[in-house]
């Protein structure tokens, strides 16, 4: 597949790891939605600032389970 980008677009490649992490209230997956959401809602910062946020997503989200699965999150601003 080719894909053309223009400046400024973004992408990301991400594994389930983050999706299917258990933690909350409820201790339920964090799920694809979510972070779809969360993605949006702060796509227009700096990429190295969505990794902070990102992080911080994820561990208060964790919080003092087992991460169960591996992260892998790579984003790329053009």
């Amino acid at each position: 597949h080719k894909i053309e980008l223009h400046k400024g677009d973004t992408f990301y490649l991400f594994s389930d790891g983050f999706a299917d992490q258990f933690g909350g209230p409820n201790q339920k997956k964090f799920m694809s939605m979510q972070l779809k959401e969360a993605l949006v809602k702060m796509a227009d910062q700096p990429m190295l600032k969505q990794a902070e946020i990102l992080n911080t997503i994820f561990e208060e989200w964790r919080g003092d389970g087992p991460q169960v699965d591996d992260v892998t999150f790579i984003g790329v601003r053009y």
